[in-house]
């Protein structure tokens, strides 16, 4: 009995490592998703996608544009054909447009899309001179919101 089991250890360690090179398989691996909603001129137009990952690579991507799961790439596939089969999943999912995006954006518009801070403006010589030499101005404007902002620059009022 003791040299077949002894027989029968050597056999396993034999043949597992040419498995374990038959196939790559990662002890570690990451897999997301994320929702996302894209808003233009307020809610005038939403688009919902919901996106999956393994190891930093898109697999499936559902587009409220295409109303549909699709595959970005071959690991997806089998995924988008379950899904697209759903079909309460599937009116589910095209629903987040309104149940997901329009709702959370007038959940948070008043201390977000209406946010609105003023800015710090300094203005300093570049180089500190004698006060009968002109002076290159350097204006620094910052802690503003939203980012886009012009800035005018005037002598004298005019």
């Amino acid at each position: 009995r003791g040299s077949r089991m002894a027989a029968l250890i050597v056999m396993l360690m034999a043949l597992s490592p040419p498995l374990a090179w038959a196939r790559k398989i990662q002890p570690h691996f990451l897999e997301y998703s994320t929702s996302e909603c894209h808003f233009f001129n307020g809610t005038e137009r939403v688009r919902f996608l919901d996106r999956y990952f393994y190891n930093g690579e898109e697999t499936l991507r559902f587009d409220s544009d295409w109303g549909e799961y699709r595959a970005v790439a071959e690991l997806g596939r089998p995924d988008a054909k379950y899904w697209n089969s759903q079909k309460d999943f599937l009116e589910q999912t095209r629903a987040a447009v309104d149940t997901y995006c329009r709702h959370n954006y007038g959940v948070i518009e008043s201390f977000s899309v209406q946010r609105r801070v003023e800015p710090i403006v300094t203005v300093y010589p570049a180089k500190t001179q004698p006060l009968q030499h002109h002076n290159l101005l350097v204006c620094s404007v910052n802690g503003f919101y939203p980012g886009h902002i012009e800035v005018r620059w005037f002598r004298n009022g005019h």
